[in-house]
């Protein structure tokens, strides 16, 4: 399609915004949804009518915008809250119901199961401390038996509970303290010198003279160090993790053919001999109990096209971590003991130097010293049983003022079903990030730069399919766009302005860089940079960062959001901040 073509659609896409904002005729109520439940104090309205007239909730009247926006907060009792929502003669009502976080009462009393830990069958090495825990009610006497021992559970220490991650969003990230006087958290540990198999943990609690005795039915089994299930990674990324579920943070991802020795299991994840956890779904056993320990000797090095790879050939494909610094990148060979004397490293477009130490008897340390502050993404993977790693140059452009030699990728965030977040007129997310992302693609081929989109049209795309197009393009940059919202709790009156995340160091400067550039050059709010652990910042082929570009949920925000005219400024803007980077980054 040629240049105006795209303007055409573009510029359709934007006045449909334009009419659905001031062509609404009557009271909408955007968020919370019908019958809401909530564990937050309060709970915001997102909604609009006409600008002329009263919008009335809970018989005070609200503020609005020029066009009839609202999102005022409104408190919350435990329990059933409803809210009325008045414009005239038109009345609508939500029902809120705020539960409380803590346990129930008669869980406690009965030592339910699900107030027991372990949860899930587990199995650790002998001499590991295995800890019970229960919430039982204060003043209770607890104790679990197991294999023949009786441990007295008691209270723990610490009388406070971290929030959720997503509460930094809405600057309520502090500890918080047990508000509770009925119950207490109570537990114990022990630990168990041999293998043993099938160990059924009993709870028994006395309280108020009555005795309750539960097994939980989960299993508990010590392992046989000499005979440790070997494993090997089947997915091509597989996800490892610091614990044995989704709420731990991610490591380095471990190549397809990565093997090692199972050390732990609970439920569905394996700990590996090196530390992380992975999902068992997501390998193989193999037929050995051998540990897949590794020497390595010589290492080499090759560029491909604007690339360097590094080549190192090892016994086993072992796990690996990679640590980037400012001007360096170390990759972690574990389980791995060096035999080298020689390896042979040429003078190279962006490493300055290779070193290497074995900094524990059994992990080898390789760190590239780069000439430039700047990475542009890397790649690993095992060949055999080699393992390859990848690393991308500097881009080479044609002058300060093009992007001519420069790939870009863009992500319109959400799609098809997948609305995202919506405005105060019901109009959603996915629409205005196709909108932008397509007057931007047009600013940056202007320029000169290659432009990919993960999406073109109101399709679904899933994350796995967004991050594999950027791992298989290996674009000079990569950028997620979207626009944001609050959890519950959250002011959607008060909170407005730009965002930016990113994952990996080689997208910090970009990060940094083009959040200060668009909240300058626009003159917009600024809502912060943050490390984020998020499906669109994680790929590490490229630099890569999410632009939360305002806040759909808020009233006054929301007219700049759908104004076709700042749309294109913003686009045209944020195609001037990717212009004048670029070219400060290759001057380093």
């Amino acid at each position: 399609m040629n240049k105006s073509g795209a303007w055409l659609i573009v510029g359709t896409l934007s006045l449909s915004v334009q009419a659905e904002v001031t062509q609404a005729q009557s009271l909408k109520i955007v968020y919370p949804p019908v019958n809401h439940q909530t564990t937050s104090d309060s709970i915001f309205i997102i909604g609009s009518a006409p600008s002329d007239g009263n919008v009335i909730v809970n018989g005070k009247q609200i503020k609005r915008s020029n066009q009839g926006n609202f999102a005022p907060s409104v408190p919350l009792i435990m329990g059933k809250n409803n809210i009325v929502i008045r414009y005239g003669k038109e009345q609508i009502t939500r029902t809120i119901t705020r539960k409380d976080n803590q346990p129930l009462a008669k869980d406690i009393n009965n030592l339910s199961a699900n107030l027991l830990t372990p949860k899930t069958n587990i199995s650790r090495l002998p001499n590991e401390l295995i800890c019970f825990t229960a919430i039982t009610p204060k003043n209770a006497s607890t104790s679990v038996k197991i294999n023949n021992q009786i441990i007295s559970l008691t209270p723990e220490i610490k009388a406070v509970n971290l929030p959720p991650n997503s509460s930094v969003l809405i600057a309520k990230n502090q500890p918080e303290k047990t508000i509770s006087q009925s119950w207490q958290k109570v537990s114990g540990c022990n630990h168990f010198k041999t293998q043993v198999s099938n160990i059924k943990p009993v709870f028994t609690m006395n309280h108020q003279g009555k005795t309750i005795v539960r097994e939980t039915g989960n299993k508990i089994n010590i392992l046989n160090p000499q005979q440790l299930t070997v494993v090997e990674v089947i997915s091509e990324q597989g996800v490892a993790r610091t614990g044995a579920s989704t709420n731990y943070s991610r490591l380095t991802p471990l190549p397809k053919g990565t093997r090692a020795s199972v050390t732990g299991r609970e439920g569905e994840w394996l700990r590996l001999d090196y530390g992380g956890w992975i999902k068992e779904k997501e390998t193989k056993v193999l037929p050995t109990n051998t540990p897949p320990m590794s020497m390595i000797r010589s290492v080499t090095s090759r560029i491909v096209g604007n690339r360097t790879e590094v080549i190192f050939p090892l016994e086993n494909p072992v796990p690996i971590t990679i640590k980037q610094d400012d001007d360096s990148l170390t990759l972690s060979l574990h389980n791995t003991i060096a035999q080298t004397d020689t390896i042979r490293f040429d003078d190279n477009p962006i490493v300055k130097r290779l070193d290497w130490y074995q900094t524990t008897p059994t992990r080898i340390d390789y760190i590239f010293n780069f000439k430039s502050a700047q990475q542009w993404g890397y790649d690993v993977r095992y060949q055999g049983n080699s393992l390859v790693l990848t690393l991308n140059h500097s881009p080479v452009t044609r002058g300060s003022n093009s992007l001519e030699g420069i790939s870009i990728l863009l992500d319109p965030g959400h799609g098809g079903d997948e609305l995202g977040a919506r405005g105060s007129t019901g109009y959603p997310e996915k629409d205005v990030n196709l909108v932008v992302s397509k007057l931007l693609a047009q600013q940056l081929r202007q320029k000169g730069a290659t432009v990919y989109l993960t999406r073109e049209t109101n399709k679904f795309v899933s994350l796995g399919d967004r991050q594999k197009m950027i791992n298989q393009i290996k674009p000079t940059l990569a950028f997620s766009i979207h626009y944001n919202a609050l959890p519950d709790g959250g002011d959607a009156e008060k909170t407005k302005g730009v965002s930016t995340f990113w994952y990996n160091p080689q997208a910090h400067d970009i990060a940094v860089f083009m959040h200060n550039y668009l909240v300058e050059k626009l003159n917009r709010p600024s809502y912060g940079v943050f490390w984020n652990n998020l499906a669109l910042t994680r790929p590490h082929t490229s630099p890569v960062i999410l632009l939360e570009l305002g806040f759909m949920i808020n009233p006054q925000e929301f007219e700049w959001i759908t104004n076709p005219q700042e749309q294109k400024k913003l686009a045209l803007t944020i195609a001037n901040g990717i212009n004048e980077w670029i070219g400060s980054s290759n001057s380093r």
